[in-house]
């Protein structure tokens, strides 16, 4: 697993030992990138269930201002921990070891996050948890994009009672990237 662009391409990262979480293959961060290119520099980028920090550390590799990781997992939090050394991102990262709720709760009138990424455990129900909790949050900027990676059948019907809409949704082969935006903010769904 390495940073695929940006001032810090090539670094090589740590993964977590075990099963306990699924790094999203180097493969799939390159599409999501690509499809992310235009919103990243500059922004302020928050990566829920960060896992490694991969996909945080990419966001920071290509330009976003200000990036927040947030894992629960102690395992899973010194891997990103001794990634952010690996990269020399200490300036622009943020890592919060706790509970993704208690992380969210700790944030609240700190920042606004253009981009959400989060990649819970599949079929744990922790996406909804978030989106309850970011109904009313004033964590998000005005068109703020939250994109979750998922399971084919991961059930999001709850996000129009919570305030979000699909904006779009791209395929691969065992999962999937749901791109979302509070109902307001949305500009059309479409699909990938």
């Amino acid at each position: 697993m390495r940073i695929i662009a940006g001032s810090k391409r090539r670094l090589r990262l740590k993964t977590v030992d075990g099963t306990d979480t699924r790094p999203t293959t180097d493969r799939i961060k390159e599409t999501l990138f690509n499809m992310l290119q235009n919103e990243i520099p500059g922004c302020y980028f928050l990566d829920l269930f960060a896992g490694s920090g991969q996909i945080g550390l990419e966001a920071a590799s290509r330009g976003a201002k200000y990036v927040v990781l947030a894992e629960h997992a102690k395992k899973a939090a010194d891997c990103i921990r001794s990634n952010i050394l690996t990269t020399k991102s200490e300036q622009e990262c943020r890592l919060l070891q706790m509970d993704v709720i208690a992380a969210l709760r700790s944030l609240e009138g700190k920042y606004k996050f253009d981009l959400v990424f989060m990649d819970p455990p599949y079929k744990s129900g922790l996406e909804q948890q978030v989106f309850a909790y970011l109904k009313t949050s004033s964590l998000l900027a005005e068109d703020a994009l939250l994109i979750v990676e998922s399971a084919f059948n991961t059930d999001f019907s709850y996000l129009k009672e919570a305030g979000f809409t699909i904006e779009k949704e791209k395929k691969y082969k065992t999962n999937a990237h749901i791109f979302i935006r509070k109902e307001h903010a949305a500009k059309g769904e479409e699909s990938i």
